[in-house]
């Protein structure tokens, strides 16, 4: 895996094709789409929706479908994603265009949209070096361009909580009211619906969420998956944010719930090697960057409170847990044949581990 890439594509994975032809003779309805010259392949990095690259000649757009086996309509619902990335784009910079929406499902066997493609580079593993870019003066690898990538990815998230969503608007996106009840409660049925194996620590951390729910600390605009393997850096300068991706959890909630689910990426140096050398985020910046640190910079770059975090960080990992739980699920019922999610299992194990000790300890 590159450490500093463009988003690779690979050929698609067995199982997980799309009719060319038939997307072919859909895409030739539109005005623009010359569809003579269409070849197609996969970006494989993605766990959850499929996100697919199109070529057309000498044009790029990105075609995102529902995962194979999907039985979470809600959590998959690509006229929802498409919508608001319709309004979002034009208000926020950092959210592709969407283009076309598809629900005739003859066409590929699922609903689809078609966005914009957009470039970037995504930092994976470790921090950059100036080496990685043949530069010497204007990158390194050094402790104050780490913070300065870290603050910008944080000021990020707390732009995207500032924007007004109900002049975008997206105020029927979600009901704030309750928000944080009602996320306890739904992971909470997804997990034990998802459930192969016991998990006592994961389900300890459950049960004290459900005892510590905290009322709504404000209502924003909420990415619900904000991580650094979702977002597409500046070639010229790595502290600038292009592009957010996977917008499939976008709400309208609590903003201290969407930090906590970065949180929850966030793993300590003392997670194990397994967990570390996950893409969610650089690894050098986990083992040089506390969660502690995080938290204070979103405050600062918000003005929000986070005295808190401690239910919010718990929330986010359990969050993760089951998402991870979901997907492996999905293979050991044989929905997808993906190899990597064999591993989910164990890494569903791993953080409901880290969600009690937090509890144990009452620090992030």
């Amino acid at each position: 895996m590159p450490n500093v890439s463009e988003i690779e594509v690979r050929e698609i994975r067995p199982g997980e094709e799309v009719n060319v032809a038939s997307l072919s003779a859909y895409l030739s309805r539109f005005p623009g789409f010359a569809v003579d010259d269409i070849e197609i392949s996969q970006f494989p990095s993605g766990s959850s929706n499929l996100t697919y690259l199109v070529r057309i000649g000498k044009s790029e757009y990105v075609l995102r479908r529902p995962p194979f086996g999907n039985t979470v309509k809600t959590a998959h619902d690509m006229k929802r994603e498409f919508n608001v990335l319709s309004k979002l784009s034009a208000v926020y910079k950092p959210a592709p265009r969407p283009l076309l929406f598809c629900d005739d499902i003859s066409v590929i066997g699922s609903d689809f949209y078609l966005m914009e493609r957009r470039n970037g580079l995504i930092i994976r593993g470790r921090s950059p070096s100036a080496q990685d870019f043949g530069q010497s003066e204007t990158l390194d690898n050094s402790h104050p361009f780490r913070l300065a990538l870290c603050r910008s990815f944080v000021k990020n998230l707390a732009e995207l909580h500032s924007l007004d969503y109900k002049a975008a608007g997206l105020a029927e996106l979600g009901k704030p009211a309750g928000y944080n009840r009602r996320q306890v409660e739904g992971w909470t049925r997804r997990y034990f619906a998802a459930k192969t194996d016991d998990r006592a620590d994961l389900e300890k951390a459950i049960a004290w969420l459900h005892e510590n729910v905290p009322a709504e600390s404000a209502a924003s605009l909420i990415h619900n998956d904000y991580k650094f393997d979702n977002i597409m850096l500046d070639a010229e300068d790595l502290t600038q944010i292009t592009t957010v991706l996977d917008w499939e959890m976008v709400t309208i909630g609590d903003p201290l719930m969407d930090l906590g689910t970065t949180l929850g990426y966030w793993m300590s140096a003392d997670s194990g090697e397994e967990m570390l050398k996950m893409p969610f985020n650089p690894r050098v910046l986990m083992e040089n960057i506390s969660r502690s640190e995080l938290a204070a910079m979103y405050a600062a770059a918000s003005g929000r409170d986070v005295s808190n975090i401690l239910f919010y960080y718990v929330f986010g990992t359990f969050k993760i847990a089951v998402i991870a739980q979901q997907i492996y699920a999905r293979h050991v019922r044989g929905f997808t044949k993906d190899e990597r999610f064999t591993a989910f299992g164990g890494f569903a194990a791993a953080l409901g581990r880290f969600a009690q000790s937090a509890v144990e300890r009452g620090e992030i």
